[in-house]
């Protein structure tokens, strides 16, 4: 694998697909393998060291040179500014609301970057932020400013370790959280759309396995409908990981989307684009 360059982003006529790139960093070419199938959504696991966010599914993994802010921040910037010629992103001025995003076929479309906290939250929350303050102030970033959420070309949403207190408690955030699935479904109104983006949760954990062949039982079928109505009904996007692989893969792919589910997560990015052409599953 390799760290790509803007260039490596072939944009033109490149519809986004609902696509969410699981580990990311782990492509030939991160970033650019998943921008350039038309993903909305990149994952991206960090862990806390020397004082900077190393990218990497495994603490053993990890290589100084691959970091946050090189296989993705600047890369993105850097295409958020392409595409943005006429607005000069270091002029010190907020352009929150004016930008495009990246996809020149629908330039309202936002990039969700999933960030995965593999260390502790305290510790790498605050590095995280830190690292976002130039993207915030540049209007990249959407935002949520005390009173309303402001969408930007890149939305940052946290999970694994985040902590859900430690966002909600700045009034202006730029960070969003990845809440659980099955307590985003409940009329409690704890996860909503000013504090939160997905509503996620392990496929098997929260619905069980299917048949060999992907079939559902009726009872499955609900608990996929109620929660996916559940998560909507308090504005949150609905992400299931964990999917089964193929041969059940595409039919369990099918029921989902039947359902009203916001993104596919998916490893293999040419399955999934395939399967959402298929079903005009683009924007």
């Amino acid at each position: 694998m390799q760290a790509g360059r803007p260039e490596d982003y072939n944009n033109a006529g490149i519809e986004p697909i609902s696509c969410h790139s699981h580990n990311d960093y782990e492509r030939q070419v991160p970033l650019y393998d998943a921008l350039n199938v038309g993903c909305i959504s990149i994952e991206a696991d960090i862990w806390l060291q020397g004082g900077d966010l190393l990218i990497g599914h495994t603490e053993d993994s990890l290589d100084r040179s691959r970091t946050l802010k090189s296989l993705y921040l600047d890369p993105l910037t850097s295409i958020v500014g392409d595409r943005n010629p006429d607005v000069d992103l270091i002029d010190g001025k907020d352009h929150s609301g004016s930008l495009k995003g990246i996809f020149t076929a629908n330039s309202s479309v936002s990039l969700v970057l999933l960030v995965d906290i593999k260390t502790d939250s305290a510790d790498t929350l605050p590095v995280l932020r830190d690292q976002l303050v130039s993207l915030r102030k540049q209007g990249i970033l959407t935002h949520f400013d005390g009173t309303r959420t402001i969408h930007g070309p890149i939305t940052v949403v946290g999970t694994g370790n985040t902590n859900f207190d430690t966002i909600t408690h700045e009034k202006d955030r730029a960070i969003f959280f990845d809440a659980p699935l099955e307590e985003s479904s409940t009329d409690s109104n704890l996860y909503n759309k000013d504090n939160s983006y997905y509503a996620s949760v392990s496929f098997e954990k929260a619905i069980g396995k299917p048949s060999l062949l992907g079939d559902l039982s009726d009872e499955q079928i609900k608990k996929v409908k109620d929660q996916i109505q559940g998560a909507h009904s308090n504005g949150l996007k609905v992400r299931y990981w964990d999917t089964p692989g193929w041969p059940a893969g595409e039919k369990i792919w099918g029921q989902l989307w039947k359902e009203g589910v916001d993104v596919l997560n998916a490893d293999d990015l040419k399955k999934a684009k395939d399967f959402l052409e298929k079903e005009s599953k683009i924007f």
